[in-house]
């Protein structure tokens, strides 16, 4: 016999999953122990587990799933061959209607003016100290994206209005919005997306607490100090309105020691995600809840709750790292809802992680 944790790991489902397929009744355990409800399954399930795994990526509905279980275990090869083949023939007709839908909004998206198009003609200059525009570079860096497919997202957005810098960074499944205060420019809104070698470049510049000088003029951007200077070509690509992305729905806020938290995330139990759709690698997951009296717990594997949040480890270490305070803000609403690491003193600064869907 197997156990629930075993089958899980050797089936590439997790234990959450196989205890939702159990009481689903697709793919039900050889014997439940009536004392502790500690699943085990028997070997030749193992097989099934897989194949539920796979169909499950190939997004087969629960319903197709459950005959093609039974026919696989009967031998009934024409009853698993025709379900496989209407679900192919499903997501060809899918994709070609996804197809056509994009084809009408590229031609939307050619016919219609972009608010932020002032950007090639623009030339702003402003003074920003040094020291902060260094902190917020440090604040937004780690969440750059690398997606080949999402060039405008492979860089840092500089975001000029009155007397404020924003600064900005998102690879989809985690934001960061940091600012810095100006001097020397008090007009209309101006946005460049700085490529991330050059804004690295930047970020080296930055050293001692004289203000430097920023300056956009049309598709370039300059940073001078003293008498050192890089300049570049902006991104000929349009960033996201992140104004609108981080209009989260409101949550518990939890105080947390940064240095507690780190230790403990580094060390606490993990689940193993699913691929993700950035890179197609599993990431390790830890489970967030916050306890009864505002503390915030790591949930051991089997230790499920609807208000359970599960979250790309890694990236959460990355966030309180670049929040760079001894203690954050952790700002936690429904399982599916993002995630906000806020500094106390500094609510423009902060980042934002997708949480990580714990049912499959």
């Amino acid at each position: 016999m197997r156990s629930i944790g075993e089958m899980a790991r050797d089936s590439g489902l997790g234990v959450s999953a196989l205890r939702f397929y159990d009481r689903a009744g697709v793919l039900v355990p050889a014997w439940v122990d009536p004392v502790s409800g500690y699943r085990w399954y028997e070997h030749g399930q193992l097989e099934e587990a897989r194949l539920l795994a796979r169909l499950r990526r190939a997004g087969m509905p629960l319903a197709d799933i459950r005959l093609v279980l039974a026919g696989w275990s009967s031998a009934d090869t024409d009853l698993v061959r025709g379900l496989l083949q209407t679900h192919l023939h499903r997501l060809e007709r899918g994709l070609a209607d996804a197809r056509g839908e994009f084809s009408t909004l590229r031609a939307l998206l050619d016919h219609r003016e972009n608010p932020m198009s002032s950007l090639s003609t623009a030339t702003v200059e402003l003074s920003v100290p040094a020291t902060e525009l260094a902190a917020a570079l440090d604040a937004v860096r780690f969440a750059a994206g690398s997606d080949p497919d999402l060039p405008m997202l492979a860089g840092v957005l500089f975001d000029a209005e009155g007397a404020a810098l924003s600064v900005a960074a998102t690879d989809r499944y985690r934001m960061a919005v940091a600012q810095a205060a100006t001097t020397g420019y008090d007009g209309p809104r101006v946005q460049a997306v700085v490529p991330l070698p050059l804004a690295d470049a930047m970020r080296a510049l930055l050293r001692g607490e004289d203000p430097v000088r920023l300056a956009v003029e049309g598709d370039r951007v300059s940073l001078e100090c003293g008498d050192r200077q890089t300049a570049g070509q902006c991104l000929g690509h349009d960033f996201p309105d992140y104004r609108r992305l981080v209009q989260l729905p409101a949550g518990r806020r939890v105080r947390v020691d940064t240095a507690s938290f780190q230790e403990a995330l580094k060390t606490g139990p993990v689940r193993a995600s699913g691929p993700r759709d950035q890179e197609g690698e599993r990431c390790d997951v830890s489970v967030l809840r916050v306890a009864d009296d505002g503390t915030v717990t790591l949930c051991e594997d089997g230790d499920d709750g609807q208000d359970n949040i599960g979250v790309n480890r890694d990236f959460l270490l990355d966030a309180l790292a670049a929040g760079d305070r001894d203690e954050l803000i952790l700002e936690l609403g429904a399982a599916t809802a993002p995630i906000a690491i806020r500094r106390p003193d500094e609510e423009p600064a902060f980042s934002i992680l997708m949480p990580v869907r714990l049912e499959d």
